[in-house]
């Protein structure tokens, strides 16, 4: 029976996940492939409009200030309506920006929390089944030039600022890359993408060819 290959981008904010996201998917679709897309949070859903809210900090309090596992529970709810009407198989690949160890690592690094991401990834994948990817690729980029590119980012519908509540912590940010480099040795199934070079962030072409090596190299192409 035919199955599709789930592959999830992930990084810290500013870490140009969307354009790799978006780079893969038409490199898949040249190669003949057909190609689904998912992007988390979904802020025009029922739960989505209420992450946007927290995150926004125009809600009844911020993000920031929300105890870890509510509001890992939140996003969890996101993917698990989101996926109520998943076929596996219905197309070769499923590219998804931002998945379950955006919960984990997220939820787990505010200041005075707990590492809850075995909570999290047992809440998602055992309880609410969501699917499990083939891979996950976290780009891993220096704070400093991640929160830069922060401030290029077009404006969101769910925050009036540049920058959301989380954005706008670098250390917020900081621990957010160690925490995904520590998954990514603590969990089997994540690929670290090296994105930085001597000079600073390597070229969006070569980073994705870095993706086109590693996937090759994990038999996903």
């Amino acid at each position: 029976m035919k199955r599709t290959i789930i592959i999830v981008i992930e990084g810290i904010d500013g870490s140009g996940k969307t354009v790799q996201f978006n780079m893969l998917k038409e490199k898949l679709i040249a190669m003949g492939k057909s190609v689904a897309t998912r992007s988390f949070p979904r802020y025009g859903s029922y739960f989505g409009e209420q992450i946007g809210r927290y995150l926004s900090g125009n809600g009844a309090v911020p993000a920031t200030e929300v105890d870890n596992k509510s509001m890992a529970l939140w996003f969890a709810l996101d993917r698990w309506e989101s996926f109520s009407d998943y076929r596996d198989g219905e197309t070769d690949y499923l590219l998804i920006n931002r998945y379950v160890m955006s919960n984990a690592v997220y939820q787990s690094i505010r200041d005075g929390d707990s590492d809850i991401s075995d909570w999290v990834i047992d809440l998602e994948f055992n309880h609410f089944k969501l699917p499990r990817p083939d891979v996950t690729l976290f780009f891993s980029v220096a704070t400093k030039w991640a929160s830069d590119n922060v401030l290029k980012k077009e404006r969101r519908d769910y925050v009036e600022e540049a920058k959301d509540v989380y954005e706008a912590s670098p250390g917020i940010q900081s621990r957010a890359r160690e925490l995904y480099l520590k998954c990514a040795r603590r969990y089997g199934g994540i690929s670290v993408i090296e994105c930085m070079g001597e000079s600073g962030m390597l070229g969006v072409e070569e980073i994705s060819q870095k993706v086109t090596e590693e996937l090759e190299r994990l038999g996903l192409l």
